[in-house]
């Protein structure tokens, strides 16, 4: 079976975690938080957002709980139990969507960023090319 352009398919670093969202995303986002950039251990983490509902997971996860958050509310950052892949992310403050580590995808190149987030946290060197919406704090 082909992966339609409206499917996303990926999974972590040593297989044991798989994931499928039905539908295209609601938006591809880079998050330049403080949080985000520990987790993806890099300068920012690209982010696909999607319907929670839409995804469906078969592996092992583990999940850390984040309460160190503007809102107060935790974020779920789960991972691969195996191998420690960040997957997904869930707010508790938005809990219909998910927040899909796009480097875990089967074709990341599909997903270009169309929104840079936290931009206030931006490490200096980071670049924001011109012309892409961006919010010094989360977006609206």
């Amino acid at each position: 079976m082909t992966v339609s352009e409206a499917e996303i398919e990926g999974g972590c670093n040593c297989g044991s975690v798989r994931y499928r969202v039905a539908g295209a995303p609601l938006a591809v986002a880079v998050c330049h938080c403080s949080n985000c950039r520990r987790q993806s251990g890099s300068a920012f983490s690209v982010n696909i957002v999607v319907r929670a509902d839409a995804m469906e997971l078969t592996g092992e996860l583990t999940t850390y709980e984040d309460r160190d958050t503007e809102s107060g509310a935790p974020v779920l950052r789960q991972f691969c139990a195996t191998c420690s892949s960040p997957i997904q992310s869930l707010s508790a403050a938005s809990p219909k969507i998910a927040i899909v580590k796009a480097g875990t995808a089967d074709d990341p190149a599909r997903f270009t960023p169309a929104v840079h987030v936290w931009t206030a946290s931006a490490l200096p060197w980071v670049e924001i090319p011109a012309g892409l919406p961006q919010f010094e704090r989360n977006a609206p």
